[in-house]
């Protein structure tokens, strides 16, 4: 999952960058609307955290400015704002929920969570393939009913091959989730994080199989006795 950070606090940034790849999500953040539309323009996103006190545009008319042009993006609105008449206002503009500084970050992992259960994007909450299961919004990994102990960034990886099971994965495509904006992810550190992901499903009845496909990218199979 790749989140999309618009806060004018560096500080702030700092921190909940910290927090969300703790879950193992992506995220990119920027400190204008201005960078936030162009990282919109380049990329997709499935969650935007938006700040309403931005240095060059409220975050009210950028969040009207971006559902008058279509975009659905789910959006949690992050601001120092807690009068009752300005969430209101939040929320008529767009928001998907609102959050008031200061928080707590399991709050904030709480509600990104939930809104991404209600998101189109991700309408398998539950991942299954072969005798592992995903789920997607709590990210606990199972093998006949035993948690299966992995990093949040291997968790992501699986979730991707999962999603694709059976097909194959190019590597590029890889690289470009679990890269964030102007920071690609490098060939090398894609075939250590499968091989990685590979030793922790060993041990594990899990009856599937990630197979290099040479020269493009990778395909979980799944094994039959």
């Amino acid at each position: 999952m790749r989140i999309l950070l618009i806060e004018d606090s560096a500080r702030l940034r700092e921190l909940l960058c910290e927090a969300i790849r703790d879950e193992g999500w992506r995220i990119d953040a920027f400190e204008t609307a201005q960078e936030g539309r162009i990282a919109l323009r380049e990329g997709s996103y499935d969650l935007l955290l938006l700040d309403l006190g931005l240095p060059d545009e409220d975050g009210i008319d950028f969040l009207k400015s971006l559902r008058d042009a279509g975009a659905q993006t789910p959006v949690l609105v992050l601001t120092a704002r807690g009068a009752i008449d300005e969430r209101i206002a939040g929320l008529d503009a767009g928001a998907d929920d609102y959050l008031a500084k200061p928080f707590h970050n399991g709050e904030l992992t709480a509600r990104i969570r939930a809104l991404i259960r209600r998101s189109p994007v991700t309408s398998m909450p539950i991942l299954e393939f072969a005798a592992l299961k995903l789920d997607v919004a709590s990210r606990q990994v199972t093998c006949a009913g035993y948690d299966v102990a992995l990093a949040p960034s291997e968790k992501g990886l699986l979730e991707l091959l999962m999603r694709n099971g059976g097909k194959v994965v190019a590597k590029t495509k890889i690289e470009h989730a679990f890269s964030e904006f102007g920071d690609e992810r490098s060939s090398n550190a894609v075939e250590l994080a499968v091989s990685r992901l590979r030793k922790k499903l060993e041990g594990h009845k899990t009856r599937l199989s990630i197979e290099t496909i040479r020269g493009v990218g990778y395909m979980m199979r799944e094994v039959h006795d």
